[in-house]
């Protein structure tokens, strides 16, 4: 858990994430041991750390990660979706600038929201991929920012 639990890193923009490689190498350090690496105190507590370990211990990752691994299920249940699964209502997504397990700044995977989406907004937060646990002011803030510009009657005025 320390060594997903890391903030970004400005360095590694346009660098495969480390986890693009984890197939190819037989795991995720390979055959080798998992570094000791010291907790991230910028993105994970103690407790936290402790409550993931405990559960994955106990129930393992294949749970948390098969959404990932089930494209054929998922892009069958999307195209029942109502609309074609376009949207029309209000829609925020934040952008980790830092992200390169997910990288939707430069890449064409934020394309399909883009199309799908007629009311979008799109924020850049400077963190990687735990962006509510490393910067949770500037994902509040955007939060924030997004609900007051788009849902101003649900706003107490002076």
């Amino acid at each position: 858990m320390k060594t997903l639990f890391r903030k970004g890193n400005p360095d590694s923009v346009g660098q495969p994430a480390f986890t693009a490689g984890v197939r190819k190498r037989g795991g995720w350090f390979g055959d080798g041991p998992w570094p000791d690496l010291p907790r991230d105190d910028d993105v994970i507590t103690e407790q936290d750390l402790e409550a993931y370990t405990a559960a994955l211990t106990r129930n393992g990752f294949f749970g948390p990660d098969a959404w990932y691994m089930n494209n054929e299920r998922n892009a069958a249940y999307a195209s029942r979706a109502r609309n074609g699964g376009r949207l029309a209502m209000p829609v925020l997504f934040l952008h980790g600038a830092y992200d390169t397990t997910c990288e939707t700044m430069t890449s064409k995977l934020a394309e399909p929201m883009r199309r799908d989406c007629s009311d979008l907004v799109e924020v850049v937060v400077k963190s990687g991929h735990w962006m509510a646990q490393e910067k949770p002011v500037d994902v509040n803030v955007a939060i924030t920012r997004w609900l007051a510009a788009k849902l101003p009657d649900y706003w107490k005025k002076p």
